[in-house]
């Protein structure tokens, strides 16, 4: 895979990421739990397959706590980013998953995610969503950038949405927007290409669309606009819809990394070859944009 610069940064990642949700382990939520010796495997499969990006979050379960345990003696391989504002609770049978912004909860969040991690620095550290006034008016944004200067994190970013994003965009501090795209659901389309303009680098969620049509776990808003939109029409031969929802993705011009998480063996192969073949091409990409926004058009109308 070729890199890319992560914005402002300067880091030189690969467009294909790896996003750690999928290793939160048992006790938290949804019908997939991994046991530690496939997390062994499959962190490891990703660096071996020279993907230099990993994205987690405290609230994610487990997946810190295994990152550090099997992929902190190879942390010269990878950049590796994370959150705060995270104040889950666990409970016997399942992970409430709760944001609070104060500094308590961040500090404590950077003094966790750096022992489980088993590092002394992040490369990149986000707010797990929050609005701009709320950051700013209690200090938060002041209080990461002060770790930025003692050296603990590199960068700060954002991981977040509409309705807040623009807030979050005219602020003009942050390194890095994470932010949800693919084919499927493009209401971002615009905002990432706004975000990227202040310089920022730009970490796509949800670039897979979880698989498409043909996921595990099924998504019927999804699988809908894959229908209306008629995209098998366009499928090439020799190609299957998840490679095509990520190679879309990859083409949006300000896709510096896309964050894929899978812990199956046979899916992390086939999402390392589509990110290898890379883009699809202009026509193709301008063809599946245009069927989708036909999409938005004739429902607002």
């Amino acid at each position: 895979m070729i890199k890319k610069k992560l914005g402002r940064t300067g880091l030189e990642v690969t467009p294909l990421g790896y996003g750690s949700m999928g290793l939160r382990g048992p006790n938290t939520w949804g019908v997939r739990v991994v046991g530690e010796e496939d997390a062994d495997r499959c962190l490891n499969s990703v660096l071996d397959a020279g993907i230099n990006f990993i994205d987690t979050a405290p609230d994610y379960g487990v997946s810190e706590e295994r990152i550090g345990r099997y992929i902190s003696s190879r942390r010269s391989e990878f950049y590796l980013a994370t959150k705060c504002g995270c104040a889950y609770v666990q409970h016997e049978d399942h992970l409430e998953i709760r944001h609070v912004w104060n500094k308590d909860v961040l500090q404590r969040n950077i003094e966790t995610s750096l022992q489980r991690l088993k590092t002394d620095f992040l490369d990149v550290l986000q707010f797990h969503g929050g609005d701009a006034d709320t950051l700013q008016r209690k200090g938060l944004i002041e209080l990461l950038m002060g770790y930025r200067d003692q050296g603990i994190v590199r960068f700060i970013g954002v991981s977040s949405s509409l309705p807040q994003l623009p807030g979050l965009i005219d602020l003009g501090v942050f390194d890095t927007f994470q932010i949800p795209y693919s084919c499927l659901a493009p209401e971002h389309h615009d905002w990432i290409a706004k975000a990227a303009g202040t310089g920022a680098g730009i970490i796509i969620r949800g670039g897979i669309a979880q698989g498409g049509p043909d996921a595990e776990i099924q998504r019927p808003a999804l699988n809908d606009c894959w229908t209306r939109a008629k995209l098998d029409d366009v499928l090439p031969p020799g190609m299957n819809r998840a490679e095509l929802i990520l190679r879309y993705t990859l083409a949006h011009p300000h896709c510096h990394t896309t964050i894929v998480g899978t812990c199956h063996p046979g899916h992390l192969a086939e999402n390392i070859a589509a990110a290898t073949s890379g883009p699809l091409p202009v026509q193709l990409y301008e063809e599946i944009r245009s069927r989708v926004a036909a999409l938005e058009d004739s429902s607002s109308s």
